[in-house]
């Protein structure tokens, strides 16, 4: 109910600062569909993506992430969880997003020289467990973006709580993200809200088999999050002379598009593969002649005794893809 007043403002893109805050920083996220939320073990990138999952067992773990999109742009994130004794688990964490050289040109399009966009988050999770089947946690990030001569201050915060319960391999999580205020913004007198947006999932392990599904929603502070085209303008049949009303998004296709599903398939104690389908990625993205994979995302973890792998591979559209890798290990690991 407090977070009620705030989903009044929210959207899904374009009318929003800071939406780095969106992007998918971990390899094992990516090849599960872009939000990944709902397992609760020793992977410092569920504590940063979920601050109700970060437990003891991330103590002095460091992880690196790195993505590269189109154009050349990178980015990134490396994190470090530690155990505070008898108080909770913190994973602290720097996000970035690194356009590269882009060229400066004046009103009539003549170069002047080449800037470099960048764009990072600082922030530290903190999650709690409250007895051994329920946990919360809270994020406070601090943003800023550099964009030519343009600068821009902002911070956030997001709450979560998660129910795991081992015995029947089930966990449910909330989470609210995204909640704050940009200080400073580009142009003075145009300030935008930050992305809000409340997800929540159910994770389940099938007892005897080696497979975990999830079912993920997303946006659920706005009901209607498809695009609609404000150019879109009703047209004649020439053969009737009726009026062809603007197409209406029916009930069950904007419930449809809050949903993700992601599938874990533990083929060995080493192997891990991952597949996820992000219904409204592929209806806002895809193609309409060639829709091919749009939506789908497929992933890879390795996990070895010091250290583990992950790779990710988002399909945006037929001429868009992701690519993200992780390396993690525990510290403690390397000293014996």
């Amino acid at each position: 109910m407090i977070l009620l007043p705030f989903s009044v403002f929210s959207q899904t893109g374009g009318e929003n600062s800071f939406a780095l805050l969106n992007l998918t920083y971990n390899a094992r996220s990516a090849g599960l569909g872009g939000n990944f939320i709902s397992v609760f073990d020793k992977d410092i990138n569920m504590g940063i993506s979920n601050p109700s999952l970060c437990n003891t067992k991330m103590n002095k773990q460091i992880s690196f992430n790195s993505g590269i999109l189109s154009g050349n742009i990178n980015y990134g994130a490396l994190g470090y969880g530690y155990n505070i004794k008898n108080i909770g688990t913190l994973v602290s964490y720097i996000k970035y997003v690194n356009y590269g050289k882009l060229i400066r040109t004046d009103i009539n399009g003549v170069s002047d020289g080449t800037f470099s966009p960048f764009e990072m988050i600082i922030g530290t999770s903190f999650g709690k467990e409250l007895n051994p089947r329920i946990s919360i946690g809270g994020s406070v990030n601090f943003l800023y973006s550099q964009l030519e001569i343009y600068n821009s201050f902002g911070a956030s915060i997001d709450f979560s709580g998660t129910y795991h319960n081992n015995d029947k391999n089930m966990l449910i999580t909330i989470l609210a993200k995204n909640i704050g205020y940009q200080f400073d913004p580009f142009v003075s007198g145009n300030r935008f809200p930050l992305p809000l947006e409340i997800q929540a999932a159910v994770s389940y392990k099938v007892k005897y088999a080696p497979f975990r599904f999830t079912l993920l929603g997303h946006n659920l502070n706005k009901w209607d999050i498809s695009y609609n085209d404000p150019n879109i303008q009703p047209t004649i049949d020439q053969l009737t002379g009726d009026t062809i009303p603007i197409p209406k998004i029916s009930f069950f296709e904007k419930l449809g598009r809050h949903f993700s599903y992601q599938l874990e398939v533990f083929v060995s104690k080493n192997i891990d593969l991952r597949i996820g389908f992000d219904y409204h990625r592929r209806k806002e993205l895809a193609l309409e002649s060639r829709p091919g994979l749009s939506g789908f995302s497929f992933g890879l973890g390795l996990n070895f005794d010091k250290f583990s792998l992950d790779y990710g591979f988002m399909i945006y559209s037929r001429s868009g893809f992701n690519n993200l890798i992780t390396l993690s290990t525990q510290l403690d690991k390397w000293r014996k």
